[in-house]
């Protein structure tokens, strides 16, 4: 008979295996030595230690379910109760009992890190649909369109929650985006109609531009212009492909219009600065005729000089009143001098200043003999009222005296 401290072989080469409930036969050896025996049966036990340390390795390193895991643990277990084998089967299955605590609480982890990660998850969905709701009424059409795709590209990295859950935010997410979706064709809609009826609008100015281009009522057409140029710019803009042409167009029209308007313009300025020059010299030679000794000459002198003022025509607009004022300073002088002339030679006027002159003398000398009597009488008082009044009197007779001599009498 041999025996370990596991188990033995009797007599009869029967097999056994200690354990805490006793001994039990775990098999029968009969072509060999009981040590033998015992190797054979201690190979089976190490066979088994071999697979619960597999297990293990592969419970503590992979991602083994837990119901996996739990399967194989019975597995092993079964195999460990019914094992025929001989070793410490009792710590074969305390190391099993062990496995099973370790899954367990792995299951509890696994189990927290999910609820926390469909609690992230729910979390950042809502957070999504919150953005994409507040994004459905922006008009920042581009930006918050590349914004919600990116969300639903953040959406779908997002694990799924519960069906019931999931299915209302997708719902929420979703009627965001369709709501944006249609707010922004609308919007691009109505821009298509604006920019269509702008390229109406601005075809019928271009025609107009184009048709005034060969006008030569250079003022009225350059108002136009102005006038459909400011049309257009309350036109709006076409679409851009039509609004380029539609602008080379109507720009080409005005440069043809303005070109040939430049080009009179040029050539009328410098005609208007030739005949600046001419009536400088004409005002200069008026201006000799200042100050006017012979009125009868200096009249027949300014009129041929004013004919051929006249006949030269027009200066340019920023020289006409410097120039014209000068040609009118003489004229004026005429003038003046031809009232004065009148004056002097006027019978009428003559008889009406020497009437006027000879009442005011009569006056004067009738106020001087009234003095001299209340003098004499001693009236002082009436004296001096007198002469206050006879001071009145003899200023209205120098002043027509004066008036006379420029009648020449």
């Amino acid at each position: 008979m041999s025996s370990d401290p596991w188990g033995r072989v009797d007599e009869s080469g029967t097999v056994y295996v200690r354990t805490a409930d006793g001994e039990r036969a775990v098999g029968s050896w009969q072509a060999g030595s009981p040590d033998e025996a015992l190797a054979y049966f201690k190979r089976k036990y190490d066979g088994l230690v071999v697979e619960i340390g597999l297990l293990e390795r592969r419970v503590r390193t992979t991602d083994l379910s837990a119901k996996d895991a739990t399967t194989a643990i019975e597995h092993l277990r079964a195999q460990v109760v019914e094992a025929h084998a001989v070793g410490d089967l009792q710590s074969l299955a305390e190391r099993l009992d062990k496995l099973v605590a370790s899954v367990e609480e792995r299951r509890e982890e696994r189990k927290a890190a999910k609820a926390k990660q469909s609690e992230e998850a729910r979390s950042a969905k809502e957070t999504l649909v919150a953005e994409a709701e507040e994004l459905a009424n922006s008009e920042q059409w581009r930006a918050a369109g590349e914004r919600l795709r990116a969300l639903v590209d953040t959406w779908k990295g997002l694990p799924r929650l519960d069906r019931k859950s999931d299915d209302e935010l997708w719902h929420r997410f979703s009627h965001a985006r369709s709501a944006f979706s249609k707010r922004r064709k609308a919007h691009f809609a109505a821009l298509d109609a604006q920019r269509e009826d702008a390229r109406r609008r601005k075809e019928k100015l271009v025609q107009e531009a184009e048709a005034l281009s060969s006008s030569r009522e250079w003022g009225p057409t350059a108002a136009r212009y102005r006038e459909l140029m400011a049309e257009w710019k309350a036109a709006g803009r076409a679409q851009r492909e039509s609004e380029d042409d539609l602008w080379n167009r109507f720009r080409g029209a005005q440069d043809v219009f303005f070109q040939a308007r430049g080009e009179v313009f040029a050539e009328r300025d410098t005609e208007q600065r030739e005949n600046l020059t001419r009536k400088e010299e004409l005002a200069a030679e008026a201006e000799k005729l200042l100050p006017i000794a012979d009125l009868k000459g200096a009249r027949a002198a300014f009129r041929a000089i004013n004919e051929r003022w006249e006949a030269i025509g027009h200066v340019p607009r920023d020289a006409r009143p410097k120039i014209e004022g000068r040609m009118h300073a003489v004229e004026r002088a005429l003038q003046e001098a031809e009232e004065a002339e009148w004056r002097r030679t006027n019978p009428e006027a003559r008889a009406r200043a020497a009437g006027l002159t000879g009442q005011l003398q009569d006056a004067v000398d009738k106020l001087r003999g009234q003095i001299d009597t209340a003098r004499a009488q001693g009236n002082d008082a009436r004296a001096e009222k007198l002469s206050r009044e006879l001071e009145g009197r003899q200023a209205l007779l120098d002043q027509a005296l004066k008036g006379l001599q420029e009648f020449g009498g």
